[in-house]
């Protein structure tokens, strides 16, 4: 599997909100309402993931852990902690992907390797009507599920799905077009709290090798 295909974690794209949302969402807000709020109202959002990825039959090919932070437009920060370390940092104009254990750093243009990706939906404040086309996938509880499916077919996910409560956002689920499904729980959210800008810059470190990717991409979302 190829450093970048590891993009499969999300978000990634990839969010949160106490300060600016209502406490619940009115009966008659749409979905589509409901994640428009998430994207206009969130500037800021940290948290602790699980990731788990599943083949098309429900086994569990890998299993994973770390923390992200989101500052938008653009920046974030998504490090893999659990079972082995992997950060990918975004500037808002390069994406540096850096794998310790091969000790090598990718570098990407943000631009084409965020468009349409889970990651463009959470760290950008784009119309997401001209994305994705969303729809309602109903309620767990007193939180909503919202399905967004790319409109590109170039991607490699055919459908994602997430959950809001409170506007925030609680869980991802990816389903990629071989037929596996990433899940992603988000858990210790702070939002529009204030983050230190430094993280979300990037300096290879010495001795490890540097490796320009063609404009041309994948667009998984974040996994390893």
């Amino acid at each position: 599997m190829t450093t970048f295909a590891r993009f499969k974690r999300w978000a990634p794209a990839f969010a949160g909100v106490t300060l600016f949302f209502p406490s619940g969402f009115v009966h008659a807000e749409s979905a589509e309402q409901a994640l428009q709020k998430f994207v206009d109202n969130v500037q800021t959002f940290s948290a602790g993931f699980e990731q788990v990825q599943k083949d098309e039959k429900g086994a569990v090919l890998q299993k994973n852990s770390g923390r992200m932070a989101l500052l938008r437009p653009g920046k974030f920060r998504w490090a893999y902690e659990k079972p082995y370390e992997q950060l990918m940092v975004c500037d808002g104009q390069t994406i540096w992907l850096y794998d310790p254990d091969l000790k090598q750093v990718t570098i990407r243009e943000a631009r084409d390797a965020l468009a349409g990706t889970p990651a463009e939906l959470l760290s950008q404040r784009s119309t997401l009507k001209s994305q994705f086309t969303i729809t309602d996938a109903g309620k767990v509880g007193d939180a909503r599920v919202v399905r967004l499916i790319p409109k590109s077919t170039a991607g490699d996910f055919q459908s994602i799905e997430l959950t809001l409560k409170n506007g925030v956002p609680q869980h991802m689920q990816f389903h990629d077009q071989l037929g596996n499904i990433t899940s992603v729980s988000f858990n210790g959210i702070q939002t529009n709290r204030l983050l230190d800008t430094a993280q979300f810059n990037f300096t290879p470190p010495e001795g490890v090798e540097l490796v320009q990717a063609e404009s041309s991409i994948s667009t998984r979302p974040i996994v390893k």
